[in-house]
């Protein structure tokens, strides 16, 4: 019985086709890019169930509708070599299947099974983790996580993982001790990196967060699109606290966009930026208008909420008509998403839609009305807690702009408890401060502005 690197049994492979293997299975916890050697293993060894069902998974990751398309080759191949498999890699292709069919509560149960039998099946983990962060489920992130840990503490990926689960489930302390662990393992983690990152900026320690990762910059090597672009994002995220916006604008051109233009992690990213951007008072130029070609191809993606939340809102601030084509997708999908899903499109991501296609017009009383009903209730359409706060922010700054400046005031006040020093916060208090009358606490916040862009001048 031959065992891939984690000594999970795979059954008799080519040789080849187990070094396929292999370098799937560390290459996605590693988000490097030597998981899409698993491709060409697969299509040198249809018989190899284990191999196809993983050139599915790498597909199904793209997160577009041609990502099913093309899962549906290796499916097939996967299906008709599973009866001459190994129980885990049966079981690893039902789960293939049950994601192709868009049952994902099948697909949860099937990666519970797995984890219960297999706990080394960290592929199978860090895909249960991917399935409920896109749907919110923080706890869930971190049980799956912890019940195979011991049995994978030798793993620095295990680390890493357990980290961000703790990270989304506000668990701070825990999350920072198994980001440093992971990275005393393996400097190179990036997914620990990115935990680590998400500790620093919700506890407020922006220097620290930007230093560390500038620190680790020269790690970032052989890494798939979304990682290196999403890690490169978050220093870009301490760049804004701090006032450096001719930096951030820097790092959007040079890191954060043009890597793959055409995956949807990259794309959001993008979004996310110019518009946080443009937040901060930050002049983006054309960029919208160039990001928005590529959002084009997504005037009919509805295969995550999230992303499609983030797409309409780059197109709309585009001025793209694909806007309105995707905002009624979103409405279409409101009524006709299968059950295990639908509630969220319809009560969460459909109002968010509205509101953030109302905001990109400078409807802002609008954007107030939706995204008020929709952004406490944004965790259920999945990302991370970082990525979620374009949203409070959009809704932010439609209280402001519609005249809503005590509602605008609570907020921006909680926001210093955690951006204490930040450029934005601080330049947007001290604007509402004046529209309250309190010109002494204008003054302040101001200051406190000030202060920190002299710190950092370039």
């Amino acid at each position: 019985m031959q065992r891939d690197y984690l000594s999970n049994p795979v059954g008799a492979q080519r040789d080849a086709t187990l070094r396929g293997i292999d370098d799937f299975i560390e290459g996605f916890l590693a988000y490097e890019t030597r998981a899409e050697r698993i491709l060409a293993a697969a299509d040198a060894d249809s018989g190899s169930c284990l191999a196809n069902t993983y050139a599915g998974i790498l597909w199904m990751l793209l997160e577009a509708p041609e990502g099913r398309r093309r899962a549906g080759k290796y499916l097939s191949a996967a299906q008709a070599a599973a009866p001459r498999s190994t129980l885990r890699a049966q079981l690893n292709t039902a789960v293939l299947d049950a994601w192709v069919r868009d049952d994902v509560a099948q697909a949860l149960r099937l990666c519970d099974r797995i984890s219960d039998e297999f706990p080394r099946d960290l592929a199978m983990v860090k895909l249960h983790q991917h399935f409920e962060f896109n749907r919110g489920n923080s706890p869930e992130m971190l049980r799956v996580a912890l019940k195979v840990a011991a049995v994978n503490a030798d793993v620095p990926y295990m680390h890493g993982m357990t980290s961000f689960a703790y990270e989304q489930c506000h668990l701070l302390d825990e999350a920072e001790a198994a980001a440093r662990a992971a990275l005393t393992m393996r400097r190179k983690e990036p997914w620990a990196q990115h935990a680590l990152a998400h500790v620093l900026l919700t506890r407020g320690r922006i220097d620290e967060g930007a230093r560390f990762l500038e620190s680790a910059a020269d790690t970032w090597t052989d890494l798939n699109s979304f990682m290196v672009t999403h890690i490169w994002w978050h220093l870009a995220l301490f760049y804004l606290s701090q006032g450096r916006g001719q930096k951030v604008l820097e790092l959007y051109d040079r890191h954060c966009w043009g890597v793959a233009k055409e995956y949807s992690q990259d794309q959001i990213g993008a979004v996310s930026l110019l518009a946080r951007c443009e937040l901060a008072g930050i002049d983006v130029g054309p960029r919208w208008q160039e990001l928005g070609t590529y959002l084009a191809a997504r005037a009919h993606d509805t295969v995550l909420p999230f992303l499609s939340l983030q797409y309409l809102y780059g197109l709309a601030r585009a001025g793209r008509t694909e806007a309105d084509t995707l905002l009624a997708a979103v409405r279409h999908a409101a009524s006709t998403a299968p059950p295990f899903t639908r509630e969220v499109w319809r009560d969460v991501a459909l109002p968010g839609c509205e509101g953030l296609y109302a905001h990109a017009r400078a409807d802002y009383a609008s954007a107030w009305r939706y995204l008020a009903s929709s952004v406490p209730r944004m965790a259920e359409v999945g990302g991370s807690h970082a990525q979620r706060d374009l949203f409070e922010q959009i809704l932010l700054d439609a209280a402001i702009k519609s005249g809503r400046s005590t509602a605008a005031q609570q907020v921006l006040e909680l926001r210093r408890m955690t951006d204490p020093e930040g450029v934005p916060v601080n330049t947007a208090l001290a604007a509402v401060y004046l529209a309250l009358g309190l010109p002494e606490l204008a003054a302040q916040a101001s200051a406190r502005a000030a202060l920190t862009r002299t710190r950092h001048t370039t």
